[in-house]
């Protein structure tokens, strides 16, 4: 827990973990070919660059961290999450990484993935307009950027509110949202919101045999638990009143 609210349990972290990462990079590999350079802003757990990290195409990893205590925690408590600190393709951060994405190079990333906490405190401003142009700046073209779109019931102002943040930055038709389980989350049910520099779309112009290939291509160690072909689409699939919560903005 940070600040007593529930960030992540061994029990049920793949469900975020693996959504956070392969339904983006699926996405971009039907596009673009082997994703290679990654970004992640917060994360410190470890639980998303693990997941990247299952993708033998990467080069590098940046991960900008904002509390050294969750990194040195996660090592010592939750090593199933935190094992790929030591990874050599790895650049953690200990840094603001709103500071970090406003001086990022342009055109760096093929992947920048926001693994933050609620919008409080200094993870306020992972919510912003200003934010997520540096981010589209420091995308390449046909980049994706996925952050942690908060609870449609729990935190149904803020999920709007960065539905609509997200559309003013990439376009309305570049911004697509995601939902899965959370158990341990408040109400279980979690979004993502998905962006994309480019004019594809998640769903219809993802390579269904891509991802079976790579499913399949994992040994047990990396085994996916949550993430599969059918999810992937599946995902995509809102409910009525969340349909109708992002179309009433």
């Amino acid at each position: 827990t940070i600040d007593d609210m529930v960030m992540c349990t061994e029990k049920d972290e793949f469900h975020y973990h693996e959504m956070i990462a392969h339904p983006a990079i699926q996405a971009y590999q039907s596009i673009q070919g082997p994703i290679k350079n990654v970004l992640v802003i917060g994360g410190g757990d470890g639980g998303t660059i693990r997941e990247v990290l299952k993708y033998d195409s990467i080069e590098k990893i940046t991960m900008v961290e904002i509390d050294e205590a969750v990194v040195r925690a996660c090592k010592m408590h939750l090593p199933t999450i935190a094992r790929e600190f030591s990874n050599p393709k790895l650049n953690l951060i200990i840094g603001d990484g709103i500071k970090f994405a406003a001086e990022a190079q342009k055109e760096a990333y093929d992947l920048i993935i926001v693994d933050g906490s609620d919008p409080a405190g200094p993870a306020e401003g992972l919510f912003t307009q200003d934010f997520y142009a540096n981010c589209m700046k420091a995308l390449k073209p046909n980049g994706v950027l996925i952050t942690q779109g908060e609870s449609p019931m729990f935190h149904s102002k803020t999920f709007v509110e960065l539905n609509s943040c997200l559309k003013s930055v990439f376009g309305s038709n570049s911004v697509h949202t995601m939902l899965f389980h959370a158990t341990t989350y408040p109400s279980g049910m979690w979004s993502l919101q998905m962006a994309i520099k480019g004019q594809y779309n998640p769903v219809k112009d993802v390579k269904i045999d891509q991802i079976q290939k790579f499913i399949s291509g994992l040994g047990r160690d990396k085994a996916l638990k949550y993430y599969n072909e059918g999810l992937h689409s599946a995902a995509f699939s809102l409910p009525t009143f969340v349909r109708q919560m992002l179309e009433s903005k």
